[in-house]
């Protein structure tokens, strides 16, 4: 069987609990789902869970630094959809940087445990096969033929799923979406899998809910790790953003044919403090051959700076921040750390500010989306890390922020919101 790249998974896993449809039709008017975290319910501490999104993260990257034919093998979300006629409902991981909606289908050769039942193509009336030929086969890098189209995908944690490429309705709320392309798996295992029985993709391949459905807006609001209040995801329509008090920026989402599923944006420098970093605009920008930039990732905790930029990000802080102690104790296993003073949280401390230039939006950050509590040893820790190439604006920058994406115009905008 063929691989085909599916590039990320992400490191905040949530539940999809309930999609409230806006209106009747396929997605008219936006239907907005709410989002828990998938950790939520075994009553870990703030700090396991930034314990766990920070590995999460750290899988993530090697797929898209290695640029191999692997996909990350974790991702952060969960949505509750149906699939077939009559409809069968299961949870599916979701995930802007992935394409292939999957789910695993009998006959199973190999499947690991599922809390709902096994989808068998046998017993739905609306089940279709797609042709060698097919535009959707072909969507895939590479894939085999044996009188129907066939995928394999492989991923950075040895997880895989294998199976045939076929098309089915699936019903998201109360809204039915016939013939769309996903793969019925029928060998598929890994760890990363056990939170759900399949995969949605949002990214901008042909292959995601996104693309096949021509759907050019979606956004999401992203509630703090440990908050009780839910997260949300709109997809079809965008907020208005003149109902907010606060200032909305807006930078260009950029097209990568290297990586076309990735949200590409440029990022232009970074201010610490009250210091511009020493950065070339150079370091963050595409490569004639696909590497480089900076992508935003819905499934990336961290966020990730081309090591030379990184380096210099993390000497502005250490530099700035003089009344705090260092500390190598804490779980998180990154590389600046300070002791918390008792009663504080980084947004009551005096730490540097940071400001990330972008294209266009200068975004000033509250200290809590880049400083991350390690309650369990009183510590906090910068939320960054270094990569080889390729820089990540992670989603615990994006913490209590609107994100919306109008794919229409290639417009990322962003505004500070209570999420939830």
């Amino acid at each position: 069987m063929a691989m085909e790249p599916l590039p990320k998974l992400s490191s905040l896993t949530v539940l999809l609990l309930s999609l409230i449809p806006l209106s009747s039709g396929a997605f008219a008017g936006g239907v907005r789902v709410e989002l828990t975290h998938v950790h939520a319910t075994a009553g870990d501490s703030e700090a396991k869970l930034i314990q766990r999104a920070i590995a999460s993260s750290r899988h993530r990257l090697s797929t898209f630094v290695d640029r191999a034919p692997l996909h990350a093998g974790e991702t952060e979300y969960i949505v509750d959809i149906a699939i077939g006629t009559p409809a069968l409902a299961f949870s599916a991981l979701v995930d802007t940087g992935s394409d292939l909606m999957w789910t695993q289908c009998k006959p199973c050769s190999n499947c690991y445990w599922q809390s709902s039942p096994v989808f068998d193509p046998s017993k739905s009336s609306t089940f279709g096969s797609i042709a060698c030929n097919s535009t959707l086969c072909t969507a895939l890098d590479q894939h085999s033929c044996n009188a129907s189209c066939h995928y394999s995908y492989m991923y950075t944690d040895h997880s895989y799923t294998e199976g045939v490429l076929a098309t089915e309705t699936f019903t998201i709320g109360s809204t039915s979406v016939p013939s769309l392309a996903f793969g019925c798996g029928n060998s598929n295992n890994g760890v990363a899998f056990t939170q759900a029985a399949g995969f949605v993709g949002l990214g901008r391949g042909k292959l995601s809910l996104i693309s096949q459905m021509g759907l050019t807006e979606f956004s999401y609001c992203l509630t703090p790790l440990g908050s009780r209040k839910k997260s949300s995801l709109l997809i079809g329509s965008l907020p208005n953003p003149n109902a907010t008090a606060h200032p909305v920026m807006s930078t260009p989402i950029v097209r990568n044919k290297s990586w076309p599923s990735f949200y590409y944006i440029t990022l232009n420098g970074i201010t610490v403090g009250g210091t511009v970093v020493d950065i070339p605009s150079s370091t963050f920008a595409i490569n004639r051959d696909g590497s480089g930039g900076m992508i935003i990732d819905s499934g990336t905790a961290l966020t990730y700076l081309e090591y030379s930029a990184y380096d210099k990000v993390a000497d502005a802080f250490m530099a700035q921040i003089k009344n705090m102690n260092t500390t190598d104790q804490s779980v998180f296993d990154l590389d600046l750390c300070y002791e918390l003073p008792p009663k504080s949280t980084p947004d009551t401390l005096n730490l540097p500010k940071l400001i990330f230039h972008f294209q266009g939006a200068d975004l000033e950050l509250p200290p809590g989306n880049y400083f991350g509590v390690d309650s369990d040893t009183s510590s906090i820790c910068l939320m960054m890390a270094e990569s080889s190439g390729l820089s990540v604006f992670g989603n615990f920058m994006q913490q209590n922020m609107q994100v919306m994406y109008d794919l229409g115009n290639d417009v990322l905008s962003l505004y500070s919101a209570e999420c939830g």
